[in-house]
């Protein structure tokens, strides 16, 4: 059998393990890309070894890994610091009602979440958005759905908010400030406020019946403002390594693990933390992904290595013709059902290579295809209960509380949800970078 349709198997086989067995993704990839240096190796002893340190070299992004990890150290630190907690409890405070509060508040969990990962802002959001819709007795399904896919909508705007987009910077060759004016342009970013400027209005209509009302809440106090500092210099630091060296660099990878350090220490030495607690921070980071991360480098890279994007590309190239319009309404419409069910960092990095070489075929800016792909890959997470891990937190969170939550029921928001911030990201994209 060819070496190209046995490294195809591999990648369906591994595709269909997460699929099954998404709570196993880690050992999916890592299993994966080991028969895919195999098959590679043919058996020979030496190209085994060379083949190892070519993934380890060459495949394996460590720059994206080093910015993955610090800025979920950061991130943690940042919800210890309950200062995400406290914007919250002013939002509710200073609104004219509660209708407008919830609203500010999905509207504040997606911003955090642009540069802090989703889940952990889902989490650090969750306990108010219960006691708020106890306190009116309301149906808290609704608001937990909001702040899982609000949280999810604002992962894509930056750098730093969800591993696509640093899948995404190190293909494209993007810095962090690329992300939000790139040739003079507005970039991915301001796609994205489009999107949540329509879910922000999607929302105000579902709770303008609670308009008339306003709550006091018990506000919280901040336990310190380090780990804000930390994460502006992260953001700082990130722009001014895009600005030296004009896209993803090691220098951005060390930046935030340097940060990240001087967290752990803070937490450690300043605040006084033990060690059990310290270790249990670092624990409790979500190693999996990372993990998850380093195996689909390698495998897509094996799949790259014998033709097969190429191959995928030409079919892609004979179906759209020189409809560009049909080219781009199919990679958002089809990056967004997939990454409803299937997870979309490995299709995320098999397709921009795809989306690059289509755009350049078309004449087009490989922009247009590429933001297309990130925001229907991304966006698409929204559509079911299991398309992004901030969903599955905000069900548990809700099933705790004897709270189930159908798969119907997730649907009459996150449907109607994906739809218009989709298109209205899609439009932005379209007409500002055809």
């Amino acid at each position: 059998m060819p070496v190209k349709w046995m490294v195809l198997g591999i990648a369906v086989l591994m595709y269909t393990l997460i699929v099954i067995f998404p709570d196993r993704k880690s050992w999916s990839a890592l299993g994966a890309a080991l028969l895919m240096i195999l098959v590679r190796a043919g058996g020979a002893q030496d190209t085994f070894f060379s083949l190892i340190r070519e993934a380890g070299t060459e495949l394996i992004n460590w720059d994206v890994l080093m910015i993955f990890v610090g800025s979920l150290v950061i991130a943690e630190l940042f919800i210890y610091s309950r200062v995400p907690a406290v914007i919250a409890d002013s939002l509710v405070t200073w609104s004219p009602n509660v209708g407008i509060a919830m609203v500010l508040i999905l509207v504040m969990t997606g911003i955090i979440s642009a540069f802090v990962e989703n889940v952990a802002t889902v989490l650090v959001v969750a306990p108010i958005a219960m006691a708020l819709c106890t306190k009116l007795n309301l149906n808290p399904i609704c608001f937990m759905t909001g702040l899982a896919v609000m949280a999810n909508l604002q992962g894509t705007a930056t750098l730093v908010g969800d591993p696509p987009s640093m899948i995404f910077a190190d293909y494209a060759k993007y810095g962090f400030n690329d992300f939000f004016v790139y040739h003079g342009r507005p970039s991915i970013f301001f796609a994205v406020q489009v999107g949540m400027a329509v879910g922000a209005l999607f929302f105000y209509w579902i709770f303008a019946k609670n308009g008339g009302k306003k709550v006091e809440v018990e506000q919280e106090k901040i336990l310190s403002m380090t780990p804000t500092w930390l994460l502006i210099l992260m953001i700082l630091g990130l722009a001014a390594a895009s600005f030296v060296y004009g896209g993803l660099s090691l220098a951005s990878g060390l930046i935030v693990v340097f940060l990240a350090l001087t967290g752990l220490a803070w937490f450690r030495w300043k605040r006084k933390e033990s060690a059990a607690k310290t270790w249990e921070l670092i624990k409790g980071l979500d190693w999996d992904t990372s993990f998850f991360l380093m195996g689909i480098f390698v495998v897509v890279g094996a799949v790259s290595s014998v033709g097969l994007l190429e191959d995928f590309t030409a079919f892609l190239s004979r179906v759209i013709g020189t409809n560009a319009l049909l080219g781009f309404a199919l990679i958002v419409g089809v990056s967004t059902l997939i990454s409803g069910f299937v997870d979309n960092v490995p299709y995320i990095i098999v397709m921009l290579p795809v989306a690059a070489s289509l755009s350049r075929a078309l004449s087009l800016n490989p922009e247009l295809y590429m933001f297309g792909l990130l925001v229907g890959s991304c966006l698409g997470g929204n559509l079911t209960p299991f398309g992004a891990s901030a969903n599955v937190v905000s069900l548990g969170i809700l099933r705790r509380q004897n709270i189930t939550v159908t798969f119907a029921q997730w649907l009459k928001i996150g449907f109607p949800f994906t739809l218009l911030t989709t298109l209205a990201s899609a439009l932005f994209i379209w007409f500002v970078w055809r």
